[in-house]
């Protein structure tokens, strides 16, 4: 079995090639997925989060208010190590659990969709890490055009990660993402040909 590094920078468009690579066989095990498992009613992973923040952070149903809780997160880098801190082993751990299912199925290649990859110093885990990469200005574009974020709150969420052209350098292969959905198809195909062929 082949496993896969996949990352990006917010705004890149990194789901959508998610999306893409699964289209073309890939078994795609993705952190946001993870994220919100963990993080589900009646899991430790939210009892934890409401024992550090507050009930502040439940919606009316008691759901997990993401938006609050980002908020909370990405205006106090001290609230985000303590967020991470509670959050980043428990999606570890379901990652590896869903990692060993494929295993187990003997599923040719999988990709970790993994968006904080090179933040986290994650990429040594892999002998292949697949980049999405978009300009700032695109991913600040997209945030604010298409996610209907303020300019300064999508500003602060593309400051919180390695700038792209960083991440550009320490991936194996780059898929542009800086044109329409058909350019984007072509570029992942050549991108899972080599992966999955090599």
């Amino acid at each position: 079995m082949r496993v896969v590094g996949l990352t990006g920078g917010i705004g890149t468009g990194k789901s959508t090639v998610s999306g893409m690579l699964r289209e073309l066989g890939a078994t795609v095990i993705d952190a946001d997925e993870a994220t919100r498992a963990v993080q589900a009613p009646g899991t430790d992973g939210l009892r934890r989060l409401v024992q550090e923040f507050g009930d502040g952070i439940l919606t009316a149903a008691g759901e997990l208010d993401r938006a609050r809780l980002a908020e909370i997160a990405f205006g106090d880098p001290d609230a985000r190590g303590r967020l991470n801190a509670i959050v980043h082993p428990l999606v570890r751990q379901w990652m590896a659990e869903r990692q060993q299912e494929a295993a187990e199925r003997g599923d040719p290649v999988v990709v970790m969709d993994i968006p904080l990859l090179f933040e986290a110093r994650g990429a040594g885990a892999f002998e292949t890490v697949l980049l999405v990469y978009a300009p700032e200005a695109v991913q600040l574009d997209r945030l604010v055009r298409l996610r209907g974020m303020r300019e300064e709150a999508a500003r602060s969420r593309i400051a919180a990660q390695l700038p792209i052209e960083e991440k550009r350098h320490l991936a194996s292969h780059v898929i542009e993402n800086t044109g329409d959905l058909r350019q984007l198809r072509r570029e992942v195909e050549r991108a899972w040909r080599e992966v999955s062929e090599g």
